[in-house]
């Protein structure tokens, strides 16, 4: 990644582009920051790569406030945001190529999921860093991606705590509820989880659900509902088994879109 920082060309595009990313390997609130993001813009054109989906390929998610695809061929994250926003979303592993599919099918303005070590785009970057960082060391010594060097070549170093705050809300609550989840690190659930949990169920992150498994393990818990994160409810709403919400928002500080504005003003 170092090698590629420093010799890789980058490609200016026609339209604006904000990414969001992060250093640290695992869940650090990409996807609700992409969705606090695009709610500000709603114009603007969403790309992910579209991690855990069953497809490859370029695929438009929503269009016009219309779902095209299946949460199989999307990914989570993706139809997540499409049940969310009325924003176009494009799932692709090759992000240039999506980009200009974007920009060719109108887009103005282009939301990179994901987008920090797409080292060959010129793009508006934002790292996200969780408030406890145990070392500045990169992997499997610590938690970073790459060098945490790296960083200077972004735009906005945003903490979560600071620049940005998680408010959690939940629907539907029981007395008795089975956690379950496929989320990166399940355990920065703990702190927000309501009474009412008797047991959890965490599984690999993009996990995809069986509905048997599912009824089983709701059965042999005693539990009243399955509590599931938004991000998980779009795998389990078709299996019609009651579900226990939580609802993650993210409150970013105006200082922040202060910045976006300023960059796609003086593009």
């Amino acid at each position: 990644m170092l090698f590629r920082r420093l010799f890789t060309k980058r490609e200016k595009f026609v339209v604006p582009i904000i990414s969001v990313g992060n250093l640290i390997v695992g869940g650090s609130g990409k996807t609700p920051f992409v969705i606090a993001l695009a709610s500000e813009y709603p114009s603007a054109t969403i790309i992910s790569r579209g991690y855990g989906r069953e497809s490859k390929g370029l695929i438009e998610v929503s269009k016009d406030q219309k779902i095209l695809a299946t949460v199989q061929e999307s990914g989570d994250e993706a139809m997540l945001m499409a049940n969310l926003l009325p924003n176009n979303i494009i799932v692709s592993e090759d992000r240039k190529k999506a980009i200009n599919y974007a920009i060719n099918s109108g887009a103005r303005l282009i939301i990179l999921d994901d987008g920090f070590n797409r080292v060959n785009i010129e793009k508006f970057e934002i790292i996200l860093e969780p408030s406890y960082i145990p070392n500045r060391l990169p992997f499997p010594a610590g938690p970073f991606r790459e060098f945490s060097l790296a960083k200077r070549e972004a735009d906005l170093v945003l903490q979560e705590e600071e620049e940005f705050k998680r408010v959690v809300s939940f629907s539907n609550l029981r007395k008795k509820m089975l956690l379950v989840t496929a989320i990166a690190n399940p355990q920065r659930l703990n702190k927000y989880l309501p009474e009412g949990v008797i047991a959890k169920k965490i599984f690999p992150d993009h996990a995809y659900f069986d509905e048997e498994i599912m009824v089983d393990l709701l059965r042999d818990s005693g539990a009243d509902t399955l509590l599931v994160t938004q991000k998980d409810a779009v795998k389990l709403t078709p299996f019609m088994l009651p579900l226990s919400i939580m609802r993650l928002k993210l409150e970013i500080n105006e200082s922040v879109f202060e910045d976006i504005d300023n960059y796609i003003s003086h593009y």
